[in-house]
């Protein structure tokens, strides 16, 4: 009877482990199925493209119109033609760019804010262009560091 009872008290433990043998065997498997796979997948098409005497499309390069916002608060206008920026107060600044604007809408626009000019200022010039020049876009525009 004590055997028994030492037999009961004695009890197997529970393994709490995972068995990774089958996930291995498994990941193994896939990797076989895309080695083999990958390459088939990179397999292009010869196609023989007709050939012509056309001549490529020109696209033409804008020269984008450049308003300058200086420290001092001056604005000055430069775009193609011009050699040297241009003085301009905000009158002829909304005229010269809406004439720009009608005559090619998708003119690039920028606004070049100098690095001590008040973002108020600059914020003012993107406002007066958008709605009195109607620029529908303008960017601003930045020098990068060296």
């Amino acid at each position: 009877m004590a055997q028994a009872h030492a037999r009961r008290g004695r009890k197997r433990r529970l393994k709490a482990e995972i068995n990774v043998v089958p996930y291995i065997d498994v990941m193994l498997v896939l990797l076989i199925i895309f080695m083999v796979t990958a390459p088939l997948l990179n397999v292009g098409v010869d196609v023989n493209l007709p050939q012509a005497n056309a001549k490529p499309l020109e696209q033409k390069k804008q020269q984008p119109v450049v308003v300058q916002v200086r420290k001092d608060g001056q604005l000055t206008l430069t775009y193609e033609g011009l050699d040297r920026p241009q003085a301009v107060d905000a009158a002829q600044l909304v005229a010269k760019v809406r004439a720009f604007v009608e005559a090619d809408p998708q003119v690039p626009v920028y606004v070049a804010g100098d690095r001590d000019v008040s973002y108020q200022d600059v914020y003012a010039v993107l406002s007066l262009l958008q709605t009195e020049a109607k620029v529908s876009r303008a960017g601003l525009l930045g020098e990068s560091k060296k």
